[in-house]
């Protein structure tokens, strides 16, 4: 099997980071990484010009890591609900897939790419779920995300605000009875 020396110019899942130079298949090579622009063939004149480049880059990489850490942090709060049809034993009639997450991600204002959301296979039962998100080759969030059957989202919701309510009532009766009681003595 012919091989063929490249230099990446993107950071490539299990084949290496940007700046790198590996041995890839000719094939691979010819036919996705160099069309796509994902790597070059590594020339001493390439090697050259990534190795006066690589300040930028590297400058490059540690401003996308600060920012992907930074959108992290944003979305350490966030959480997706979504409202499916559903049989009887919670199966869904259809699907919640890594497009999906993508799209609700997006409406909430977060432009995410669907090839970073690692899902081993599309969530086909209602109930909750934990969704990782890769913002960067360093950088990966944990996404809770809760599948409904349509009419029962509401219901879940409603519940959860009594709960919530029911809470902050009984809190503030023991604070009060604990006042109360500290008044008395």
């Amino acid at each position: 099997m012919a091989t063929t020396t490249v230099l990446l110019r993107e950071d490539i899942e299990h084949l290496g980071g940007r700046g790198e130079v590996v041995k890839v298949k000719a094939g691979f090579a010819r036919n996705y990484l160099l069309p796509q622009g994902f790597a070059t063939l590594a020339t001493k004149a390439n090697i050259k010009q990534i190795e006066n480049e690589r300040a930028a880059l590297l400058k490059k990489a540690a401003t996308e890591k600060s920012t992907a850490e930074l959108q992290a942090g944003q979305m350490n709060e966030l959480s997706l609900v979504f409202e499916r049809k559903a049989g009887d034993g919670g199966l869904l009639f259809g699907s919640v897939t890594s497009m999906d997450i993508a799209e609700a991600l997006k409406a909430k204002g977060y432009e995410i790419d669907r090839r970073k959301i690692t899902l081993k296979d599309a969530i086909k039962e209602t109930g909750d779920y934990t969704v990782n998100v890769k913002l960067h080759r360093e950088v990966s969030i944990a996404v809770p995300v809760s599948v409904f059957a349509e009419g029962s989202a509401a219901e879940a919701k409603t519940a959860k605000k009594l709960s919530e309510t029911a809470s902050a009532e009984t809190e503030t009766a023991l604070d009060t009875t604990v006042e109360t009681e500290e008044a008395e003595s």
